[in-house]
């Protein structure tokens, strides 16, 4: 780690993320190098190694970041709705997802690869933030969902953050990958984020 101030060293590691992030705009993970991340950034490109290795670190690190943000949409609908019916959960759970395309966009790449690509310090931090995004829907089915099971929680946590890794190539296609459906002759419904997953939630909480 680079000596400087814990301030400096996090803008810094926030700064490389924030390219990260501006380059999964308009380009690929494969196309994404660190040399690219570097060019956009006000330090050295050589720098960049003094915080993350790989750019499967950085990715990792800009997904850790979206689950902390979404972390904090979950607790203000907590704090704002003491109670809701399985539709209205549905919906602003769906809600919070449609917010956070960043997040599905990352999740839906090869997770173990990027996982496999960082050093074990940078994979404990997230896997520390993963567990808070588990916990916290967690404390939402206990808030709104008092009646359900130990067994009946554990069940929709393993079928809802698995279904979460499909949402965005399911909802999020370009005119080359519609044309190529109709030309299959695949019957697809094209729906959005918030469509997909509050048709799902609702079905894995009413069974």
């Amino acid at each position: 780690m680079p000596k400087g101030s814990p301030e400096l060293t996090n803008a810094r590691r926030e700064e490389i993320i924030n390219a990260c992030e501006e380059l999964y705009k308009t380009m690929g993970f494969k196309e994404i190098t660190i040399k690219e991340i570097g060019s956009i950034t006000s330090f050295t490109r050589t720098s960049i190694y003094n915080y993350f290795q790989t750019k499967e670190e950085i990715f990792l690190a800009l997904l850790q970041r979206e689950y902390k943000l979404w972390i904090d949409d979950l607790k203000e609908m907590m704090a704002k709705y003491e109670a809701m019916t399985t539709d209205e959960f549905a919906d602003k759970l769906a809600c919070s997802l449609e917010k956070r395309p960043q997040m599905l966009k990352i999740m839906s790449m090869n997770h173990y690869d990027m996982e496999s690509g960082s050093r074990l310090e940078h994979l404990t931090q997230f896997k520390v933030v993963f567990g808070e995004t588990m916990n916290t829907v967690m404390l939402c089915l206990d808030q709104y969902f008092p009646y359900m099971t130990a067994a009946d929680k554990e069940s929709f946590i393993y079928a809802f953050f698995p279904f979460m890794f499909g949402i965005y190539p399911y909802t999020v296609v370009n005119e080359k990958q519609r044309t190529a459906m109709e030309k299959a002759n695949v019957n697809y419904v094209f729906m959005t984020i918030y469509e997909i997953a509050n048709r799902f939630i609702k079905s894995i909480l009413k069974k």
